[in-house]
């Protein structure tokens, strides 16, 4: 056995479990009992990690807020879901194109198929992440179930190597992405249902924590108002509806007033709620919310905009 496989078979996610050896033999609803219950177990190990993601949460705030960009890095399952939260990050919170990105072993082309090789390699780790045009101005997350996926290290230490915020996210303790980062997540989800298929709780996993950081971080950056999704364009019919539905709940206006308001202010819902709980134009609107770095609350509630006056009606207050 290689040094490679010897460490690789030590890591709780590939232990094979001896309860489940049966498991071929088992009928259809009792398959389905068994995935449920193990899956029903990740939450809880993603909870455990409270500290360290919200220490990850601050920091890749941090570098937003100055300019700066996120940055996941991953093979396989983590890089594929990485890149649908990267992608997700623009119509869900108004992010600008690029500001959350994800590099992918394999290419983009792996997104959809496979290139599992490409994640042996850490030079082209290196080298991906380099092209990003990664800086110290940015925060870079490697995702690696086994926590020492080798294009992840390799693009980790480049980041380092550049000043960058490094984040390492694991399922398994002691990893070598955790070690290598500033911050490690490691979320202990133990042996899986079928034996290193960490597509599996692993996987789960990583969506609920890439999930939380994403959010968070957008939240903390003004993305939203209360609980409402306020910085979407409503660029197609679901969005338009969606749109008029969150400035009815976060204004109190009928629909026709929402519609129009949201027509004046080129689908942008953000910018319809400051203009009807500020009496103003969505021109002026848009401007109070440039001073406020995009924050609604802050805008409604600018010493320059309400001294005197009345504060409008506040969502959460």
């Amino acid at each position: 056995m290689n040094e490679f496989a010897d460490d690789l078979g030590r890591l709780e996610t590939e232990r094979p479990r001896r309860d489940l050896a049966d498991l071929d033999t088992r009928d259809t609803a009792a398959l389905v009992a068994q995935i449920f219950a193990d899956d029903g177990t990740v939450a809880a190990a993603v909870a455990a990690e409270h500290g360290a993601i919200t220490a990850a949460v601050e920091a890749v705030t941090e570098r937003l807020r100055a300019g700066g960009r996120l940055c996941y890095v991953g093979a396989g399952t983590p890089g594929r879901l990485a890149v649908m939260d990267a992608a997700e990050c623009v119509p869900t919170f108004g992010s600008d194109p690029g500001q959350v990105l994800a590099v992918l072993a394999g290419g983009t082309g792996a997104s959809t198929a496979t290139a599992e090789g490409a994640e042996d390699d850490a030079a082209a780790g290196a080298v991906d992440l380099r092209a990003a045009g990664v800086s110290a101005a940015d925060a870079v997350v490697g995702v690696t179930a086994s926590g020492r996926t080798p294009y992840v290290l390799g693009a980790v230490e480049a980041a380092r190597a550049a000043g960058a915020t490094t984040i390492g996210m694991a399922n398994n303790p002691d990893s070598r992405v955790g070690t290598l980062a500033d911050i490690a997540i490691e979320v202990r989800t133990g042996a899986e249902v079928l034996a290193g298929s960490t597509r599996m709780k692993a996987g789960t996993a990583q969506k609920l924590v890439l999930n939380t950081l994403s959010t968070a971080t957008m939240i903390k950056l003004g993305k939203t108002y209360g609980n409402l999704m306020v910085d979407l364009r409503a660029t197609n019919e679901k969005l338009r509806d969606r749109a008029r539905r969150i400035v009815i709940e976060a204004t109190g206006v009928d629909s026709a007033t929402a519609e129009d308001t949201l027509l004046r202010s080129a689908g942008h819902a953000k910018t319809a709620i400051v203009a009807l709980l500020a009496g103003t134009d969505p021109e002026s609107a848009a401007r109070r919310l440039d001073a406020c770095a995009g924050h609604v609350r802050r805008a409604l509630h600018s010493a320059a905009g309400w001294a005197g006056q009345e504060a409008p009606r506040d969502r959460g207050q």
